[in-house]
């Protein structure tokens, strides 16, 4: 993880632009390098430094004696990248994962690149002698990537959106930033002048497609095919496994997120499994918030307990909570209400591990939700079709809510989130497999992977089989939950004639609840005029919803009555 920044064709003094590259320093905190591009005095680059692979040759831009003309920035892990070397029989000239974009790119253009990559990045590519700059990111956006194009071909690229609002260029603050879409690289032109011209913007992967990269992946083929249960059931543990495996590769310590849910605690599970196969000797640490004797402490306290981790609780103090809510919002840059909900909880265990351990490649549960249909609305879905089809769409959304989240939440305390169920490969698996065995069944949500761990013991049975909580009900004490904690606070902080007025104020997205309001509010303080970077609500679908929380579903409601 670490914070990448660049400008092409800046009309103004470089000096002055690079204070905006300052604003994401927190995504590397081990070492900063500004450096101009030889022959453009008006093209630069700036990154931010955090250090887990290659400690010596791993600062950016990358360049190599071998291609002289190329520059690369990049963010992320490439996870097959000695795989590739020894298919391709590339000479690399540093530990760097990185370094093979450059070989890749050498061998068979930016196409290839992209699609050949197993891993989550995003990156600027300069090739000076053919004047091309390339930007790519992955399938799921893991690793985020903003940029603004003007009319007259100068462009910024940053990790985050707060790094290029301030810039100036003819004498006008730059206004159209936007996300880099996930699955897509662009092709931009090099003029002599330092301008660009964006030539192409192509998808190079869908999450449903078998990745190029499969072919040279450590698991090369599948040891049997089809769709009975027993030979599902086993390859989406081979598969997992493989996705766990694969990211652990790193020079600093492996920590692991673990709220005592299903996914969170799959993954610990597997992780401590692996650790002591290739004989990580540490432990391993894993980490929990909630109030104190919540749903998710008690639950993470048992998982731990089972699988023999170090175990850290965070008590989440409701001052500290409602404190970090203007922080956060400034992190994530969005002012969706489910996804600020789930932030302050993550964002304040970050700040603990930064604070209190070693741990800085942090595991995580991510994606699981959006692609094994666990939310508990996918019970209410017509059929199994549409549920399918849902589950794309969220895949697809996920770098607007719970991939923006997890990112911004650990990366501004510097540390490096690793989601081993976005594995392309395991991903697109599980989307191949028939709509019906995807679905809830027996009133269970996420039920073909609990039924695919159940006689794994990995895990014990009352937490494989754990109905899915709502975050803020999860980390909620006995007496009261954080939910209505934070209602109260917001009610005495928004005027009902403010809310009345909210769609005048805010014709886009308008605010329909004082939180949604107290929320937009706090975002248009920091990054006025922007709030097209959310093109719509986090809200369940196939119900009457006006609040995007599972606590508020009839399912949810009766099954925690029970």
């Amino acid at each position: 993880m670490c914070g990448i920044w660049a400008l092409f064709g800046s009309d103004e003094c470089l000096s002055v632009q690079c204070l905006s590259a300052m604003k994401i320093a927190h995504r590397g905190p081990d070492a900063f390098r500004f450096e101009n591009v030889n022959g453009f005095t008006n093209c630069c680059f700036g990154f931010h430094r955090l250090a887990v692979v290659d400690q010596l040759y791993g600062m950016q831009p990358i360049r190599v004696k071998k291609f002289p003309y190329l520059w690369l920035c990049y963010n992320g892990e490439i996870y097959n990248f000695k795989q590739l070397q020894k298919q391709f029989g590339f000479d690399y000239q540093t530990l760097v994962d990185g370094e093979v974009i450059l070989h890749l790119y050498n061998r068979g253009g930016i196409e290839q690149t992209a699609s050949m990559l197993d891993g989550v990045f995003a990156f600027i590519l300069l090739d000076t002698a053919n004047r091309k700059v390339f930007l790519a990111r992955d399938t799921y956006g893991v690793r985020p990537l903003f940029k603004v194009l003007t009319d007259d071909g100068f462009l910024g690229v940053c990790s985050e959106a707060k790094g290029l609002i301030n810039l100036k260029h003819s004498t006008s603050l730059c206004s159209k930033v936007e996300p880099f879409l996930p699955g897509h690289y662009e092709v931009l032109d090099l003029k002599p002048s330092g301008k660009v011209a964006s030539v192409e913007l192509v998808k190079f992967h869908s999450c449903k497609d078998e990745p190029l990269h499969a072919a040279c992946d450590t698991v090369e083929a599948l040891p049997s095919v089809g769709f009975d249960l027993e030979t599902v059931k086993s390859n989406i543990r081979i598969l997992f496994e493989n996705a766990v495996r694969k990211r652990l590769m790193a020079h600093r310590r492996i920590g692991c997120l673990l709220s005592g849910g299903l996914d969170s605690s799959l993954v610990a599970a597997v992780l401590l499994k692996l650790m002591k196969e290739i004989n990580i000797n540490y432990p391993l640490q894993t980490f929990a918030i909630g109030m104190e004797n919540s749903p998710d402490l008690l639950a993470a306290r048992k998982v731990a307990a089972h699988i023999g981790s170090e175990h850290h609780e965070v008590i989440l103090n409701t001052e500290e909570g409602i404190q970090a809510i203007e922080e956060v919002i400034f992190s994530l840059e969005t002012y969706d209400i489910t996804t600020i909900r789930a932030s302050i909880g993550m964002y304040l265990v970050s700040k603990y591990i930064r604070k209190k351990t070693d741990s800085v490649v942090i595991f995580s549960g991510e994606g699981s939700d959006e692609l094994t249909q666990g939310y508990i609305y996918f019970h209410k879905a017509p059929s199994p079709e549409e549920a399918a089809e849902e589950s794309e769409r969220l895949l697809k959304e996920l770098y607007l809510f719970d991939v923006l989240r997890a990112d911004r939440t650990t990366a501004a305390h510097g540390l490096e989130l690793r989601v081993p169920f976005l594995d392309h490969r395991f991903t697109s698996y599980y989307l191949s497999l028939p709509a019906e065995l995807r679905i809830p069944k027996n009133g269970i949500e996420k039920y073909l992977l609990r039924l695919s761990f159940e006689d794994s013991n990995l895990l014990p049975k009352e937490i494989l089989w754990r109905p899915k909580e709502a975050f803020s009900d999860g980390i909620a004490s006995v007496k009261k939950s954080w939910f209505s904690i934070l209602q109260d606070y917001i009610d005495q902080q928004v005027d009902d004639l403010l809310l009345e007025k909210a769609a005048e104020k805010y014709p886009f997205n308008p605010p329909k609840t004082k939180e949604s309001y107290y929320y937009r509010q706090i975002f248009e303080k920091h990054y006025s005029g922007r709030s097209s970077w959310l093109p719509h609500y986090w809200m369940p679908r196939w119900v009457k919803a006006t609040d995007p929380s599972a606590r508020t579903l009839k399912h949810y409601k009766s099954a925690t009555q029970e």
